[in-house]
């Protein structure tokens, strides 16, 4: 059963502190040396186990967490039980804009979809930090705008563009988010994600590793041609990407 916003595990040392393993997540590295510095101390280790649940739409936050090497889908869940994936947040981004965006609660359900770590830091803190510091401030406004272009594009995209565009989309920003070329993802969590049946996927997934652009097996989809898949994409993943790279310092757009 997944957790909500519970679970702090993987504590280091005395204090239970990442030391510098924050800074696999690039907003984070791109913290100044003198916000840094208050920010270190304040990093706690979470893991982030597939399915885990970070928080509820709606429901109180009571931290913000960055990914390091996992990815989170942020999406709406019907009361019929179907849910829709509006964007991903990865090792460049933040869990929790709402909370120096004047909001109390989340906008989104929060799941992890692909397995890996991250840091979290408490809510207030951030908070605080945003209003302190100028360059915090900056930074995340600038994330948010990016974040904002990516949810509206993923809604363009689900109303408007075949599965196999949709499914060569989220392979590419998945794989963007990794460090590598492989994506642990099933059939049945992609149709999920996607808010489309299965078979959908099944006839897209054959189609692409028919023309070799990757290989499946056992819930991983290894990208064989990136050059490839973005070809056969939709323009929502180009589109994405220069916001992002306009928006965000350099090594984080990357």
């Amino acid at each position: 059963m997944a957790l909500a916003d519970t679970a702090l595990e993987g504590r280091d040392g005395q204090n239970g502190r990442p030391t510098h393993a924050g800074r696999r997540n690039l907003l984070l590295a791109a913290l100044s040396p003198a916000d840094w510095r208050r920010w270190e101390p304040m990093l706690e280790r979470a893991a982030m186990p597939l399915g885990r649940v970070l928080r509820e739409s709606g429901g109180p936050i009571s931290h913000a967490y960055f990914p390091l090497s996992a990815i989170v889908s942020l999406s709406y869940l019907t009361l019929d039980g179907y849910s829709t994936e509006f964007a991903l947040v990865g090792r460049e981004g933040i869990v929790g804009i709402t909370l120096f965006m004047g909001g109390d609660s989340a906008i989104a359900r929060a799941v992890v979809r692909c397995a890996g770590q991250g840091v979290r830091v408490p809510a207030q803190f951030i908070t605080d930090e945003f209003h302190r510091s100028e360059s915090v401030r900056h930074l995340m406004l600038r994330y948010t705008q990016a974040l904002l272009t990516q949810m509206a594009q993923t809604a363009a995209c689900n109303r408007h563009h075949s599965i196999e565009q949709q499914l060569c989309r989220l392979l590419l920003v998945s794989a963007d988010r990794l460090e590598g070329d492989t994506v642990r993802m099933t059939q049945a969590l992609i149709a999920n994600t996607l808010g489309v049946r299965r078979e959908g996927i099944t006839e897209a997934a054959l189609r692409l590793q028919s023309a070799g652009l990757i290989h499946y097996a056992r819930g991983q989809i290894t990208l064989a041609n990136r050059v490839g898949l973005e070809q056969r994409s939709c323009e929502c993943y180009e589109v994405v990407k220069a916001e992002y790279r306009r928006l965000l310092p350099r090594h984080i757009a990357a």
